[in-house]
């Protein structure tokens, strides 16, 4: 499941890469209010996906199974 991780990594740095030259555009409260949250999200998004590489997080529950299944099969 790394690999996913580092594809929505590589897509965020991409949104990214195409937003940023938009940020400093932002004249109204609403622009402002619409970027801080969209670079909230971003930051969630790279944070969670940097958490999943670093094996911070417990894996999803069929992966678990798997885990299960295999160490099973081993004994």
């Amino acid at each position: 499941m790394k690999h996913y991780a580092i594809l929505r990594l590589l897509l965020a740095a991409f949104f990214l890469y195409f937003a940023w030259p938009f940020i400093p555009q932002a004249t109204s409260t609403l622009g402002f209010v619409f970027w801080g949250l969209w670079l909230l999200f971003l930051l969630l998004v790279v944070g969670a996906n940097l958490a999943t590489l670093l094996q911070m997080t417990r894996p999803p529950v069929m992966e678990q199974e798997e885990l299960r299944r295999r160490q099973f099969n081993n004994y």
